[in-house]
């Protein structure tokens, strides 16, 4: 970051960024890496990509998936899910899966059974944690359907792909990660498109800078965007890379920690395929026992429960958290029950996620993500957490459920 400054390099070119792409594309696998400023922005020109590819260029006042519909996951960050809106398409959400609480692959059966003719797929990592992408990609496959890879928060997860250790973030057609400073390295903002296909990675890097045509005065023929990575952003990105499998070794003995002192509970810690993934554990979460969960509410922004022996709610921990200032946070709450898009196509793998219950009958339909909503919570997973710190957060959860 200082040499950009003292070169006077700090716009959207420079040495770091040319540097950061080469590094992330030898790390995750890809050929090609285009920085970008945001997470956001790779999901949205990778989406904008994936249906120009399948549906072709679209004028400019229409979107490259108007009319048609994306099937996403419902489990994730509404980046994830967005760009198919900004594109305007409609995304129809497959449920959730308790194994790693990522995309069914029964659900997305399900969905191909009831639309047919979808061709792109979004498939987010939660958490750290990669999806089942062998049973995903398989069905993508057979019914001819892109996959955009939503890598944002799994860099440095590993996915057995062919008896191959693949890294996430290159298991898709298209795949974007991010670097937002939340993220396990971070540039404070930043993202990155990344990809096989050399025509893609430069048709990417065009529209991230307004399109710009190879014109002695500012040329334009398709919409373009204000979505590069600065030459500074992408310095302290690059001096975060040689300590990326130092975090990860961090998160993964916060993630143990936790397992460890939780035992005795009735509780567990969120899952994953320990024969076919390696995550990142760039949050730990916990998933309260249904016979542990003591009464609860939540509205659209408030929430209210009541302390029962024994057991405990989610909001209650976190109250208690908070308390003594340490930060949890509720699990992100499923896609399909955000306001916005109540009306979008829900998909479980029971078939068709709405209008599904009846007052005349017993028993209610399936719906993953919204039980692991009700039950789940994301656990104070900094790396900077002492393990005084964790200890005590542990003690303050084994004190909710006295």
């Amino acid at each position: 970051m200082d040499e950009a400054i003292q070169t006077n390099w700090v716009s959207t070119v420079g040495a770091n960024i040319d540097a950061v792409e080469m590094e992330i594309a030898a790390f995750t696998g890809n050929r090609y890496a285009v920085a970008l400023s945001s997470g956001t922005a790779a999901l949205h020109l990778a989406t904008k990509l994936a249906a120009e590819k399948l549906y072709g260029q679209a004028r400019t006042n229409r979107g490259t998936l108007a009319g048609r519909k994306v099937f996403a996951s419902d489990m994730t960050f509404d980046a994830s899910v967005n760009p198919i809106a900004y594109e305007d398409g409609e995304a129809v959400f497959i449920d959730t899966e308790y194994d790693t609480w990522n995309m069914s692959p029964e659900a997305l059966e399900k969905a191909f059974e009831l639309f047919p003719e979808v061709r792109l797929v979004v498939i987010a990592h939660l958490y750290g944690t990669p999806a089942k992408m062998r049973e995903l990609k398989d069905i993508c496959d057979r019914h001819g359907a892109l996959i955009v890879e939503d890598a944002a928060e799994s860099l440095g997860a590993k996915y057995k792909l062919n008896g191959q250790w693949v890294e996430t973030g290159a298991l898709g057609q298209y795949n974007c990660i991010s670097f937002n400073g939340n993220k396990i390295i971070t540039g404070s903002t930043g993202g990155m498109f990344l990809t096989d296909i050399k025509e893609d990675a430069e048709k990417v890097r065009k529209w991230s800078t307004q399109s710009r045509e190879a014109a002695p005065w500012y040329q334009h023929e398709e919409i373009g965007y204000n979505y590069r990575m600065s030459n500074i952003t992408a310095g302290i990105v690059r001096g975060q890379i040689p300590y990326l499998e130092k975090h990860i070794e961090q998160k993964r003995a916060i993630y143990n920690r936790y397992k460890e002192g939780l035992k005795g509970l009735p509780v567990k810690m969120n899952p994953f395929d320990e024969e076919n993934s390696i995550p990142n554990h760039w949050l730990s979460c916990m998933l309260i026992d249904e016979g542990a969960m003591a009464p609860c509410a939540r509205g659209e922004r408030d929430y209210l429960y009541q302390s029962d022996k024994g057991k405990s709610s989610p909001d209650e921990v976190l109250d208690a958290l908070a308390a003594f200032n340490s930060e949890g946070r509720p699990v992100w709450k499923p896609m399909h029950m955000q306001p916005i898009y109540r009306t979008s196509p829900f998909v479980t793998a029971e078939g068709n996620g709405r209008g599904r219950t009846n007052a005349y009958i017993a028993g209610g339909a399936a719906d993953v993500g919204a039980d692991i909503f009700r039950r789940g919570l994301c656990l104070p997973s900094d790396s900077k957490i002492t393990e005084a710190q964790q200890e005590k957060v542990i003690e303050i959860i084994h004190r909710c459920f006295l």
